[in-house]
């Protein structure tokens, strides 16, 4: 606003030059006001193109920030996905330890009954007396048939081992098992 004023105040510096005798040193004043306005609005040129600057490189830093921040959660994701891979095989073999531990034999895709030679025999006894359980031995591949003679009443075992998983087999024969030896 100052500089509109300042621009006024010139034009009507300049038509009262045109009508005074004076006209020399009021030319003089005016052209160094007009100096000073031009100085002033230079520096407030110089002033915003400064700040201009300061805000660019100000949002140059954020973008590069925001973007360093997408590549970490990006190898964040990663990481983490690897991690549940391994924590998924992990526990798939920890299941498949578990189960082969006291159950080799449910765990093969063939029938077993053609695989029962010697000492394999030995330990299917060890087995039975161990967990009570007569297996069926003529069932059907994928199936899992037998009975456990508990405690108090014989239950039959009737498992369809491609609709459950091996873990739920494993910890279900697990609970047929007498821990009171």
């Amino acid at each position: 606003m100052a500089a509109f004023r300042d621009m006024e105040e010139l034009c009507q510096g300049l038509l009262s030059l045109l009508s005074a005798n004076h006209a020399a040193a009021q030319q003089r004043r005016l052209l160094g006001r007009y100096g000073q306005m031009m100085e002033r609005l230079l520096e407030a040129q110089d002033g915003a193109e400064q700040q201009l600057r300061e805000i660019l490189n100000t949002e140059k830093d954020v973008a590069q920030s925001l973007l360093d921040a997408k590549e970490q959660a990006c190898q964040g994701v990663a990481e983490l996905q690897q991690i549940e891979a391994k924590l998924q095989k992990a526990s798939e073999e920890d299941t498949h330890l578990k189960a082969n531990l006291i159950y080799p034999f449910l765990l093969a895709r063939n029938h077993w009954a053609s695989a029962c030679p010697g000492g394999a025999k030995y330990v299917a006894q060890l087995y039975h007396r161990i967990s009570k359980i007569e297996w069926d031995y003529e069932c059907e591949p994928g199936m899992i048939k037998g009975i456990h003679r508990g405690p108090s009443v014989a239950q039959p075992i009737h498992l369809d081992s491609s609709q459950l998983s091996q873990k739920f087999i494993s910890d279900y024969l697990w609970s047929l098992v007498d821990t009171e030896w």
